[in-house]
């Protein structure tokens, strides 16, 4: 892509200085249902997808070892899975209502495994799981998921040497495409992990400053003391042991400085960068005149500004000079697709560190280098660390997987922490049974008679839900629907929310004011004790 020309303007790029760029997104069509490959004896495979745009029309998708064909992104040449082990006769996906999917083993003699349950005949996945994404592990030796996927964007926007292909990472690449060559603040947001100082190398280096020196600070680990001393520089002799250095900003003049923890500043720090942020100028400690510098801010955080904002610890005048634009980094858990992918790029890179060879590319093996049992675990899981947390558990891999066939397993309940929301059925109910099989919903007769979910009315849903505390496989034993059925009904009702819908600020004020009573909380936000558990963790209220 381009890049302007002659550099960059005097001064900071902030709020004051250019209005904030827009972001209002443009409308788009609806995502469709896809397959992607987490893994298969062919490591170069890993990434590939298929759009299963049949099963939006109402016509069956199928899967086997000759069909469909998977393509990698940016490419149009497609081919099967091609694994002798997997059937010729294939999966059947099956549209359902409200946005479900039915797989059925339909007579294919391929072993099926999904998150973590072998498969019987036939189970349903709901539209909910369908947006979180479902792991098929197939034979034992190809994962793939089932996911939505968003029409991907034509042309694809530059990769900035960030791995992934997921609807999130796309996003990211396409905001630093617009902004790059603006000289604003930018605020990246994201989890602990995301790779937000990645983005910000890749702002710089896509920028009119790319020539400049990239500077990267971690605000929280400067202490109030020596705030002064650290951002602005200091004369020799200003203090006791002073040598005399320039602070971070002389140090990225003409540059870009990246500052990572903006909201674990302190109460000094933040004092200290409102007023270079408003004058452009910089006074060394021991010195008395001003120095005029030449700096594009880009700051990260982890929390939520506003809320340290209404609380007192951040100052809004800072907040607003930062965020000219604001670009937010996915967590892990949300580009499910891209585990393969970055999974292999990180694996190589510690093979290649650690001098060994790359493993050898044998699709015939009987037992892969990359067992699917572990690329199933790894894309279930939830990843609190996100992508650093995936890059850790990688190398351990590779070092205990030093001359062996195969990476092990054996760590696995030592590398990540017991199996909890990345073995849900579904993401957005709490239903923590086995999978609903197709022939539930139509059972008649022989083991239950179900009622139909449409003689169900909205005041008895929330009666049932109230008595039951909000758990799903007891309010839907209760008012006698499947549980496909009841999920359905908790979709389509006003009244319900899915924990993830609960905005952390009303989270925050209800355990304030009930004192974190956890049954008094169930009552008050309408969610299951299991939902409510997890969320108070994610919000770090547990």
């Amino acid at each position: 892509m381009g890049l302007k020309d002659g550099g960059s303007t005097a001064g900071f790029s902030t709020a004051s200085r250019e209005r904030a760029v827009e972001t209002a997104p443009r409308e788009a069509p609806p995502p469709l249902p896809a397959l992607t490959v987490l893994a298969h004896p062919d490591l170069e495979r890993i990434g590939e997808r298929v759009l299963l745009g049949e099963l939006a029309s109402g016509r069956q998708a199928l899967l086997s070892r000759q069909q469909p064909r998977f393509t990698a992104p940016g490419e149009r040449r497609g081919r099967a899975l091609d694994d002798r082990y997997l059937s010729r006769r294939p999966l059947r996906f099956t549209p359902l209502a409200h946005g479900s999917v039915a797989l059925r083993l339909d007579g294919s003699r391929t072993a099926v495994v999904v998150d973590g349950e072998p498969l019987g005949d036939a189970c349903a996945v709901s539209a909910e799981r369908l947006d979180r994404g479902v792991v098929l592990e197939l034979a034992r030796r190809v994962v793939v998921l089932l996911h939505a996927l968003p029409c991907p964007a034509d042309p694809p926007p530059p990769r900035f040497g960030l791995v992934g292909d997921s609807a999130g990472i796309v996003q990211v690449r396409q905001a630093i495409a617009r902004v790059a060559e603006r000289d604003v603040a930018v605020l990246l947001r994201g989890e602990t992990g995301t790779g937000k100082e990645l983005v910000a190398a890749a702002l710089h280096q896509c920028s009119g400053r790319r020539d400049g020196p990239f500077v990267s600070v971690n605000l929280g680990a400067v202490p109030a003391s020596l705030a002064a001393s650290e951002l602005f520089g200091a004369r020799k002799g200003a203090y006791t042991g002073a040598e005399g250095h320039d602070g971070y900003f002389v140090s990225a003049d003409g540059g870009t400085l990246f500052l990572d923890e903006i909201g674990e500043a302190s109460a000094e720090v933040q004092v200290l960068l409102l007023r270079v942020l408003e004058s452009h100028e910089v006074v060394a400690v021991g010195c008395a005149r001003p120095r005029r510098v030449d700096v594009r801010v880009i700051s990260a955080t982890d929390v939520d500004l506003e809320d340290r904002v209404r609380e007192g610890k951040f100052r809004a005048p800072l907040l607003h000079r930062l965020k000219s634009y604001t670009l937010s980094m996915p967590p892990l858990r949300e580009r499910r697709d891209d585990v393969g992918r970055l999974l292999v790029h990180f694996l190589r890179e510690e093979l290649r560190e650690a001098g060994l060879p790359p493993p050898a590319r044998d699709a015939e093996a009987r037992a892969p280098w990359l067992p699917a049992a572990l690329a199933a675990r790894l894309a279930r899981y939830d990843w609190p660390g996100n992508v650093r947390q995936l890059s850790n558990v990688a190398r351990q891999l590779v070092i205990d997987g030093h001359g062996q066939p195969a990476l092990g397993t054996s760590r696995l309940d030592e590398l990540l922490p017991p199996p909890r929301a990345c073995d849900r059925r579904a993401a957005a109910v709490d239903a923590d049974e086995t999978l609903p099989t197709v022939g539930e919903e139509a059972a008649a007769g022989g083991r239950r008679r179900w009622r139909k979910p449409s003689d169900v009315s909205e005041q008895e849903l929330a009666a049932a839900l109230r008595e039951h505390r909000y758990e799903l496989k007891a309010t839907a034993a209760a008012l006698g629907v499947s549980r496909t059925s009841l999920y359905d009904l908790v979709g389509r009702s006003p009244h319900v929310r899915a924990a993830a819908d609960v905005p952390p600020t009303e989270i925050r004020d209800a355990c304030a004011r009930l004192g974190g009573d956890l049954p008094a909380l169930v009552d008050e936000l309408r969610l299951s004790e299991r939902a409510l558990r997890q969320r108070l963790k994610d919000l770090g209220l547990r």
